[in-house]
């Protein structure tokens, strides 16, 4: 079995601080996708970097305190790719690529356009370079499991105020229709909502008024697969037991074993 977490810690450190290195461990995750480090490498403790012997892969942003992302692997990866190959999004620290045989897994943190509109406009152009890089890995016949914040509710049904939220970030026309064509037009496959076609499965909450104790939540939060390795996924979660961020893990066991 191997069991994928994909994680926006909003802030490594901080994340640290309430429990998410123990709770690694306790998981039992062969493989923890992480967003939103909010560090630069030298600031990342050794804890930080390789969380119980495993292995580290990150890419962090420019700026200090701000995005980042990482992948944890119990098993060394036979190759990393670190950043899309474009400068603006690079800067961000947005993409990290581990390979794995026939598998490789991607944590991604796709921007979010809520804070100014030039961010609004900065989101659409990586969607734009985004799209046909998804189609060059669908291409490529391997086993990929791209986890992240993807910063969209696709559905109705991913987000519990979508009357209230269609003219906003997150939950626009042309943003839902880009992730409809990722899963109908490219094939790739929305994990949770495959396996769970009915539960919401919300991994995102405002801290803005009770927004997490009333469950007012967003979907935001994916693991996107190829259609050979979707087949042999088993179960998902997403973790509550404990809080550490806005987000909460989104937790997916395969019956896989990498070659």
């Amino acid at each position: 079995m191997l069991k994928i977490i994909s994680a926006n810690v909003n802030g490594i450190r901080s994340a640290y601080k309430k429990g998410f290195h123990e709770y690694i461990a306790a998981s039992g995750a062969d493989i923890v996708c992480v967003q939103e480090l909010k560090a630069q490498e030298a600031d990342l403790s050794d804890d930080m970097k390789n969380p119980h012997g495993m292995h580290g892969a990150w890419h962090c942003a420019e700026k200090r305190g701000y995005s980042g992302v990482a992948v944890y692997s119990k098993r060394a990866p036979d190759n990393v790719r670190v950043g899309m190959g474009i400068e603006e999004f690079d800067r961000e620290g947005r993409f990290v690529r581990c390979d794995f045989g026939k598998l490789s897994v991607i944590s991604l943190y796709l921007p979010s356009g809520t804070s100014a509109p030039e961010r609004q406009e900065l989101k659409y152009r990586f969607l734009d370079a985004f799209y046909p890089m998804l189609a060059e890995m669908q291409a490529e016949g391997r086993d990929i499991v791209v986890c992240g914040d993807w910063n969209i509710a696709h559905q109705n049904i991913d987000l519990k105020n979508w009357k209230g939220n269609q003219k906003n970030s997150g939950f626009l026309p042309e943003e839902r229709e880009w992730i409809g064509k990722v899963i109908a037009d490219l094939g790739w496959v929305d994990m949770w909502r495959t396996l769970y076609p009915e539960v919401p499965g919300y991994t995102w909450w405002s801290n803005r008024g009770q927004a997490y104790a009333k469950d007012v939540g967003w979907r935001i939060d994916y693991q996107m697969v190829t259609p050979g390795l979707a087949d042999k996924a088993q179960s998902a979660h997403v973790y509550k037991d404990e809080k550490f961020s806005d987000h909460a893990p989104l937790v997916v066991e395969y019956d896989y074993a990498a070659e």
